[in-house]
């Protein structure tokens, strides 16, 4: 489980680099065509990465309060449903371990 947790961790931090890329090289294209100027779009490139890291930054805090839960629950004991099936299923498991009676034998 440890694994796909960092895996997903992982590929997040991976389409961020992405879209940081993607926001680079569109920013860039608009530099040229001239309909932002440079500073503008540092100004936009910095503003879009500071609110990708904030959002990445949530994100991690919401998984792992999301794992302590997970690991929480884990170790609880079963709830009463659980037991009571398990009682059932110990009850049958008796029934079929002992033979059954034959009519007219005392």
């Amino acid at each position: 489980m440890i694994d796909l947790i960092k895996k997903t961790l992982l590929a997040g931090v991976g389409a961020a680099v992405i879209t940081k890329e993607k926001v680079e090289d569109t920013l860039d294209d608009y530099v040229r065509q001239g309909k932002v100027k440079a500073d503008d779009a540092k100004i936009i490139a910095s503003k879009i990465a500071e609110q990708g890291k904030k959002e990445f930054e949530e994100m991690s805090q919401t998984l792992a309060a999301k794992i302590q839960d997970l690991a929480a629950n884990g170790t609880a004991k079963p709830d009463g449903r659980i037991a009571a099936l398990e009682e059932r299923i110990r009850a049958l498991e008796a029934k079929l371990a002992t033979p059954p009676s034959r009519a007219g034998e005392p």
